[in-house]
């Protein structure tokens, strides 16, 4: 078709016909309005990128561009071109990108049912149903601030534990966003976003508990108070160091008695072995090994499936009431043998090892300070200091004046005084004393 000029006029003018019809402007190259046969009046820019690509935008309809706006957003894109953009590429590509709710399905399907635990798997889904869908499903990848999760943070704040969780299942999924190419590098919106400090702390077992806790156990297995199977649990959790979980999941094919090795083959951390302590040794090979079960520790009413969690930290429950020891729950014997681990003077990565954490800060998270150690401690360096102090005292002390370079001045008694009425520094033997009443005679 023939170039005109495009006005408001000939826009106006043009009749809508069976097939597309395209009005070029003869001022911008590429400039067009193009009328379907429905009536629509659309402005369009054709250009060719520098790698050769052939685009035909749309700029907007006429009505809500008036022809020169138009004009003028077309050239501010051929500009861009010029200078290497794609602005038609950029503005399809942004609308075809995902919203959060897409990335959401692909990071459950693409990242979490292959890598996380089945119970990290159920938590990442709980933080995206509860939460994350809700606040922002919608919304583009690319578009999401950082305004927008601190305000989600915000919204949580009495909440602590179950915000942080959110943030953290939210960076790792902003994380591989930009590891798909929704993002650009470095541009996860939850960088810099501080957690909220959860008050939660696990107590530590002090001494005298421990002592309770097993003079009970002993009583318990010597006349049947409890089950075997949860005494065995709890006394195996203390020896190992270990979580919950790998106690109750234990099975006999994991445990070698001759070479003193037990190997879980799938913990929370992955594959983890360690060795058997003489005590560990003496309860694996007293325990009852039941030909029904492959677990060392199993169910209490079926023998063919290992221990409930609800099970075991019941029965724990139940035991340190009647041992007398306050309440704790179940990690607090991985937090106690932790501690003892640390407190052997065993280097760091030796203690390491037989908790199964894979980095310092985390091990040390476990470990506890006693009082008594601190106590003494304490008392230790303040004797030393009154060792040093009584040992460098000098005979025959002498404060003022001590230098021979230097006139000895008289010493002023010390006085109390009060701010108010109160008598100035006498200048010598002779002077008399002045006392000042006023604001100025108070001052020194």
């Amino acid at each position: 078709m023939a170039k005109v000029k495009l006005t408001k006029t000939v826009v106006d003018a043009a009749q809508a016909q069976s097939t597309d019809i395209e009005l070029r402007d003869s001022m911008v190259p590429g400039f067009l309005c193009k009328v379907t046969p429905s009536g629509r009046k659309v402005f369009m820019i054709q250009y060719r990128t520098n790698a050769g690509v052939r685009r035909k935008p749309a700029l907007g309809q006429f009505g809500e561009l008036t022809v020169e706006q138009a004009r003028v957003l077309a050239q501010d894109w051929l500009a861009q071109v010029r200078r290497g953009g794609d602005p038609g590429g950029l503005k399809a590509k942004e609308r075809k990108a995902p919203t959060v709710k897409e990335l959401c399905t692909q990071f459950m399907e693409d990242y979490s049912k292959t890598r996380n635990k089945p119970s990290t798997q159920r938590s990442n889904q709980f933080q995206i149903d509860r939460y994350i869908i809700p606040a922002f499903g919608s919304t583009k990848v690319h578009e999401v601030t950082r305004t927008d999760i601190t305000s989600l943070m915000k919204r949580m704040e009495k909440a602590p534990s179950s915000a942080n969780h959110a943030l953290a299942c939210l960076r790792k999924m902003f994380n591989l966003a930009e590891l798909w190419g929704y993002r650009p590098d470095g541009s996860n919106p939850c960088r810099h976003v501080p957690k909220y400090p959860e008050r939660g702390t696990t107590r530590l077992i002090t001494d005298e508990q421990m002592g309770k806790l097993f003079a009970y156990l002993d009583q318990a297995d010597a006349e049947g108070l409890e089950n075997p199977s949860l005494t065995l649990a709890i006394r195996l959790q203390f020896e190992f160091a270990a979580r919950m979980s790998e106690i109750l999941l234990l099975e006999w094919d994991w445990v070698d008695l001759v070479h003193r090795r037990v190997v879980w083959p799938d913990s929370k951390t992955g594959d983890m072995s360690k060795p058997i302590n003489e005590e560990a040794h003496r309860l694996l090979s007293a325990a009852p090994h039941y030909k029904d079960s492959r677990y060392v520790c199993p169910s209490l009413f079926n023998r063919q499936r290992p221990m409930t969690g609800h099970g075991y930290y019941s029965g724990w429950r139940r035991i340190l009431g009647r041992a007398g020891v306050p309440h704790v729950g179940t990690h607090g014997v991985r937090h106690r043998a932790t501690t003892d681990i640390a407190n052997s003077g065993i280097p760091v990565k030796v203690g390491m090892a037989l908790t199964a954490h894979k980095t310092v800060t985390m091990f040390m998270r476990y470990v506890h300070t006693e009082d008594d150690p601190v106590r003494a401690a304490a008392e230790l360096v303040a004797n030393r200091r009154k060792t040093v102090v009584e040992n460098r005292k000098p005979a025959s002390p002498e404060f003022i004046g001590s230098d021979a370079d230097r006139p000895i001045k008289a010493v002023i008694p010390y006085r109390p005084r009060q701010r108010r009425n109160r008598g100035t520094q006498p200048r010598s033997s002779g002077s008399q004393h002045a006392t000042g009443t006023s604001a100025e005679s108070a001052e020194p």
